[in-house]
């Protein structure tokens, strides 16, 4: 249901500002006009926007600040400039004042986190959020996470991830269990750091309503082998920047082979519309849109150098976390995890064992 919801847009976050939002607000009203947007930012700038988009203008309220957070900006500058006062902070509180359900911004990554950490808090026994994002797979879309958000993540964290990915999971794709797998360097259980090893040792024995598979490599994601990849920030970071340089590089060959010659280019008239379809398959924009999780509130980061389509597409997660009400979900499976806090006891002990032996 979305009738009723609000959602807030930083109108001045990414590469290209507000045109970017306000045509991406325009094309996520067609397919949710019910959904309302507040939009923080220079009202000189939003409003001749809005004026050639009536259907965003009607479903739309401005709410001026002139100041902005740079892409540019460390996350202890965009708070110390921009606190209460920048279009970025000011989407993100009116989630935690509930004028909106959630928030959507195309802004500084890093600000954005920090932010949305001193405003709406993480949930009670959260101690890392995550950032989580869809990922094209050979059998649609998988979630993948954490993709940035916390480096270094323990045992216990990522045993967290997985239970909130799976949250995710079940909101975005309406399954009703979603698999679960742990990304590895192999899928043998002697493989991997003591961290992954051990998550997945509590992941097996802790009887979480999760269906954990196991460990997951990494030609595993685009494979689609599993509904939820979990792993720390630093690797999930590292495997999207890859991933998505590797489509551009794939773009690139095949846009270079189809010029290459006469017969080529003769060849791909013919085949113009496998290729579309390829175009349309590997297309950034369709996943654009990744959720910061473990927080008091929904909050969506939208590619810096997006167009309107992927705009739009961030909107779109926006309002299916919003309308499944998916911060209620995450705190009701994360209470289900308060009977493996043992077991992770157990594993810090061992560990610190095993340090004074070698000391």
């Amino acid at each position: 249901m979305t009738q009723g919801l609000t959602i807030a847009l930083d109108g001045m976050g990414g590469d290209h500002g507000p045109e970017t939002v306000i045509g991406g607000a325009e094309v996520a009203s067609i397919r949710h006009p019910d959904v309302r947007f507040v939009i923080f930012g220079d009202e000189k700038k939003i409003r001749p926007l809005l004026e050639k988009h009536p259907r965003v203008a009607q479903a739309s309220e401005i709410v001026h600040t002139e100041v902005s957070v740079s892409m540019d900006d460390k996350p202890s500058q965009a708070l110390r400039r921009g606190r209460k006062t920048s279009s970025m902070w000011m989407a993100i509180d009116a989630v935690k004042t509930g004028r909106a359900q959630a928030a959507v911004s195309a802004g500084n990554t890093g600000a954005l986190m920090a932010m949305a950490k001193v405003i709406l808090k993480t949930i009670p026994n959260v101690e890392r959020p995550a950032l989580a994002a869809l990922w094209p797979t050979a059998r649609g879309e998988s979630v993948a996470l954490d993709l940035g958000a916390t480096v270094g993540a323990d045992a216990y964290q990522l045993v967290q991830f997985a239970a909130m990915g799976e949250a995710f999971a079940r909101v975005i794709f309406n399954v009703e269990q979603p698999t679960v797998g742990l990304l590895n360097i192999g899928e043998e259980e002697v493989k991997g750091t003591e961290e992954v090893k051990a998550a997945a040792q509590m992941l097996r024995e802790a009887h979480l309503p999760i269906r954990f598979h196991g460990f997951v490599e990494g030609d595993d994601i685009s494979k689609g082998t599993v509904d939820v990849v979990v792993t720390d920030g630093y690797t999930g970071n590292i495997a999207l920047k890859t991933a998505e340089g590797t489509a551009r590089l794939i773009v690139g060959y095949l846009r270079g082979a189809m010029q290459s010659s006469i017969m080529s280019k003769i060849g791909y008239l013919f085949a113009r519309g496998a290729f579309k379809a390829l175009a349309t398959k590997i297309d950034p924009r369709a996943s654009n849109g990744a959720v910061f999780l473990g927080l008091n509130g929904l909050v969506v980061k939208s590619h810096g150098g997006t167009d309107a389509v992927g705009f739009a597409a961030a909107i779109d997660v926006a309002v299916d976390v919003a309308s499944a009400d998916l911060v209620s979900k995450i705190v009701t499976d994360l209470d289900r995890l308060s009977g493996i806090e043992n077991a992770r006891r157990t594993h810090n002990n061992e560990i610190a064992e095993s340090e004074a032996a070698l000391s």
